[in-house]
């Protein structure tokens, strides 16, 4: 009768309904399988199903009453579609604009009502305790005509792979909802973060971390559990980090999730990272290169030899680049491997090496191995010590194209990062094609793309380059588009540093990074704000989302 029936029994007890006697009798009557203690005493007449289910609902602050189909208005009907409504048991009694009031038949199911205010977006859901029969029976009268509409609403809203009966629990349903509604608002990480007295849900969109509606603390545990068990993580380990993949089909769309957990203070902090398979249809006009600047990277990615490295902090969209340039030059008369730690997206006609640090298999281990198969051209996910950066530099000397990534503030100072952890000068000299350092600013929505005149404010911070600021500007206004934050997707701004013989020499010197800008400089090169300033004054960004990624930027 309810999901606890031993509390239930223990409560009425208490309350004088039952004696100790009249309970063990019961359970020694039992006949059928599923038959419980509860359904006995009711059956027997001992206690009527109005004494249960009023003294819970009474125990949980809930009110108890008889509901009737035919009284239900239609209207109130289209506010919970019928799949949601079956899947959590409810049926739709009274509803406004603030709020919908549902019965439900267990006083124990009370996570299924905070489960459903998460799914109706924050919607405030009261609820009602009503006998099975009669909500059973609203239930098929109420949505008998729509066995159809069911499917389609399940496939809406991502849950057409997850079992209907069974395991189908409400937190099974919240977990699925936290991932799908973070894929369809077009999020780059899903963080669930166990705070002191909340179970803090994020989002990052478009690089910025936005708070979502909280999941009540109880769910904290079992809404973990369960993403560990989609991730293929020990549910049972909680003290050390653990990582995991989640394959997920969202819209017709198949999406795969990068997972981390770390243990904290108040529980498990859990990062799902999204990775979008259809970020690899992205071409380089996609990423945000002005016509110059592209046409001189085509240029550097086609060379038959070298190493191009693309430079930059965590999450400057490093991958995404390299990803752009692997589908650019993948053709059927090339032999293409990529090392990586790990394989993020799945590329068809590339060999793809995930490194695996438990049996030795290290990046550098990997590409002395790799290099042996004879490709054309090597991408490394990132180097990161001086043994790798060595095998790179000789790949490149004896006729491999190589793309790799460093963690460096700007272009020039990729050659003072590969000298810093021990390559040789004359290595670095003769290798090195061009490195590109990059940022992602947040472009503006084109829903509410306004514009205005720079005020006095913004040329002071502008300082030097302040004569490049064009007359016209614009910001968004915020809208419904876009979250009402003025922002819509991501856009890349570059600085594309290329090696000419006087730069060979200077590297061959140990020049600084200072004078190798300079004559980066005097060839022309675009620093990474007067990049973000031409963006600007074509619109596709704003002028504070420019000056907040190049703060260290003192051209």
């Amino acid at each position: 009768m309810t999901s606890n029936d031993e509390y239930v029994l223990q409560l009425l007890v208490e309350r004088g309904f039952l004696t100790h006697d009249q309970v063990d009798a019961a359970s020694k009557s039992m006949r059928a399988e599923n038959e419980t203690v509860l359904d006995v005493l009711v059956s027997s007449g001992a206690i009527g199903e109005d004494e249960v289910l009023g003294t819970v609902a009474d125990q949980f602050g809930l009110k108890y009453c008889h509901i009737n189909a035919e009284a239900i208005d239609s209207g109130v009907v289209k506010e919970i579609p019928a799949d949601i409504a079956k899947k959590y048991g409810v049926v739709p009694v009274v509803a406004d604009e603030d709020s919908i009031t549902v019965a439900l038949s267990d006083p124990m199911g009370y996570d299924a009502i905070d489960s459903l205010r998460y799914v109706l977006h924050g919607r405030d859901v009261e609820a009602v305790i009503s006998p099975r029969a009669e909500v059973n029976a609203a239930m098929v009268k109420l949505y008998a005509a729509d066995a159809d509409a069911d499917v389609q609403t399940r496939d809406e809203l991502g849950l057409a792979g997850e079992d209907a009966t069974g395991d189908d629990a409400p937190v099974i349903k919240l977990a699925t909802m936290i991932i799908t509604t973070a894929i369809k608002m077009k999020a780059s990480d899903i963080h669930l973060e166990p705070m002191e007295k909340e179970f803090r849900v994020r989002y990052r969109i478009d690089g910025a971390l936005r708070k979502m509606d909280s999941p009540p603390k109880r769910l904290q545990q079992a809404i973990i559990s369960r993403v560990k068990i989609m991730s293929k993580m020990k549910i049972s380990e909680k003290r050390i980090p653990q990582d995991g993949r989640i394959q997920i089909s969202v819209g017709g769309r198949d999406l795969d999730l990068r997972v981390s957990s770390v243990p904290t203070n108040h529980g498990e902090s859990i990062v799902m990272r999204v990775l979008d398979k259809s970020n690899l249809s992205l071409g380089l006009p996609q990423l945000g290169f002005l016509t110059d600047d592209q046409a001189t990277f085509e240029r550097l990615i086609k060379l038959p030899d070298g190493v191009v490295l693309v430079t930059g902090p965590t999450g400057s969209g490093k991958t995404t680049t390299l990803y752009a340039c692997l589908g650019q030059i993948n053709t059927p008369d090339k032999k293409l491997i990529t090392v990586e730690d790990p394989v993020e997206y799945q590329m068809s006609g590339i060999n793809q090496v995930q490194v695996n640090k438990d049996v030795g298999l290290d990046f550098s281990a990997a590409l002395r191995s790799i290099l042996r198969q004879a490709p054309n051209i090597v991408m490394i996910g990132e180097i990161r010590d001086a043994e790798t950066a060595d095998i790179a530099m000789e790949a490149a000397l004896t006729g491999h194209l190589v793309f790799s990534t460093l963690h460096t503030n700007d272009a020039p100072s990729a050659v003072t990062r590969l000298l810093d952890i021990g390559v040789k000068p004359f290595l670095v000299a003769s290798a090195l094609r061009a490195a590109m350092a990059q940022r992602l600013v947040r472009a503006i929505c084109e829903k509410c793309r306004t514009p205005y005149s720079p005020t006095e404010r913004d040329i002071k911070m502008l300082g030097a380059i302040a004569k490049t600021i064009p007359e016209t500007m614009y910001h968004g206004a915020g809208c419904d588009k876009c979250g009402k934050t003025g922002y819509k997707g991501r856009k890349g701004i570059f600085e594309i540093f290329k090696v000419d013989d006087t730069i060979q020499r200077l590297i061959f010197d140990h020049a600084p990074a200072t004078l190798l800008r300079q004559r980066a400089r005097e060839m022309g090169m675009r620093t990474l704000r007067e990049d973000g300033m031409l963006k600007v004054a074509s619109g596709m960004t704003s002028l504070s989302e420019v000056l907040r990624v190049t703060m260290g930027d003192a051209d």
